[in-house]
């Protein structure tokens, strides 16, 4: 079955298009509409604005990674590398957007609430609670705040590895606690 791509869809590759040549915080709505062929009502029915798109295309992202955990066989570690690599591909994109989203930080924060969802959702499902402690919560949040600000660095080129050393770093810098949800 082919999976038909939806308004957002279209919109985000617009979005990532122009991304390509300009930088994001000179993007307008307009441009974004008029580079695929919408309206800019079709954008406001599916965003509040563009930097609701850019969270919206970086959770998808993420999710679709985090979703296949424990699907057929996939690892956690299989999950670190895809994640390197869905870094890797879209690094200089993601630099656009962590130097021109209204102040170094306002992405950087997007990244760190979308990766503790994504993972705490992960650490819901397996240990089949419905609210996780607080001190999980926190091991969560201090583990995304660390691989986020890495991620950070290295597409910024202030680190030099390849994306499985990424990888690998991210699956032994887990907090010992959570280890049991993410084997």
């Amino acid at each position: 079955m082919v999976k038909r791509q939806t308004a957002k869809d279209i919109l985000a590759e617009s979005f990532k298009e122009l991304a390509e040549k300009k930088d994001i915080d000179k993007i307008t709505i307009k441009e974004i509409t008029d580079n695929c062929g919408y309206s800019q009502a079709t954008f406001y029915r599916q965003f509040k604005d563009k930097y609701d798109l850019i969270a919206w295309d970086y959770a998808r992202g993420i999710e679709e990674i985090m979703d296949r955990i424990d699907d057929n066989g996939y690892t956690w570690r299989q999950s670190l590398s895809d994640a390197a690599d869905y870094y890797e591909r879209g690094k200089n994109y993601l630099a656009n957007l962590m130097l021109h989203t209204s102040g170094h930080d306002a992405f950087i924060l997007y990244m760190n609430e979308i990766n503790f969802n994504a993972l705490e959702k992960h650490i819901l499902k397996v240990s089949g609670e419905e609210v996780l402690v607080e001190a999980t919560r926190m091991y969560i949040r201090l583990y995304c705040f660390g691989t986020v600000s890495l991620t950070c660095e290295w597409v910024l080129g202030r680190y030099e590895a390849a994306a499985v050393e990424l990888a690998e770093v991210f699956e032994k810098s887990l907090p010992e606690p959570l280890k049991p949800y993410l084997s």
